[in-house]
């Protein structure tokens, strides 16, 4: 072998290896932000909410995760939109099922989340405001049942979002290929 061929040679082999390592950390930073998704999600349903409304009043405690909620929502958006973007630098066959499916799942907890932040909750917020106060208010009254509705609506987006979540970290070692 020629020096020269046998230098191109390395070259190409260290070329390879920055390709596969730089992948390698894209695809540890797209997974990283789907447990930080998923973990979120779980830790602020299953955990922060039930925990304050066991601990106050129904009303002050919906004060409280009322200031929590546009802060979780938008940490959602943006960790959507960071996997979406994450996962497109990951170059992965998109052709393939997995590929095609996680792009379908990401999409759509992406178009989800801005519906969240920019629909659902402002309107649920508005609502709220309407309502005097849900110890006492009945819960006949047409704001409350507006209310109930749009709460009704937010969780379920949650838990489908969790369910996204999940889905996609059990299809991710599938991307690799």
């Amino acid at each position: 072998m020629k020096p020269d061929t046998a230098i191109m040679s390395i070259y190409r082999d260290k070329k390879a290896a920055k390709g596969f390592y730089m992948k390698l950390n894209w695809f540890s930073l797209y997974n990283l932000v789907l447990a930080l998704w998923v973990g979120g999600i779980a830790i602020f349903t299953f955990l922060v909410t039930p925990v304050i409304f066991k601990s106050y009043a129904r009303d002050m405690a919906g004060g409280i995760v009322g200031k929590l909620l546009p802060g979780y929502f938008i940490y959602n958006a943006v960790l959507a939109a960071a996997a979406l973007a994450l996962f497109f630098l990951l170059a992965a066959d998109r052709s393939a099922f997995a590929g095609r499916f996680s792009l379908v799942l990401l999409a759509a907890a992406l178009v989800v989340n801005v519906f969240v932040v920019f629909k659902l909750h402002p309107e649920a917020v508005r609502v709220k405001q309407e309502v005097i106060s849900f110890e006492r208010e009945s819960p006949d009254s047409p704001a409350r049942k507006k209310f109930t509705r749009l709460h009704a609506l937010s969780a379920s987006l949650n838990l489908l979002l969790l369910a996204d979540g999940v889905v996609l970290l059990l299809v991710s070692p599938f991307l690799k290929k």
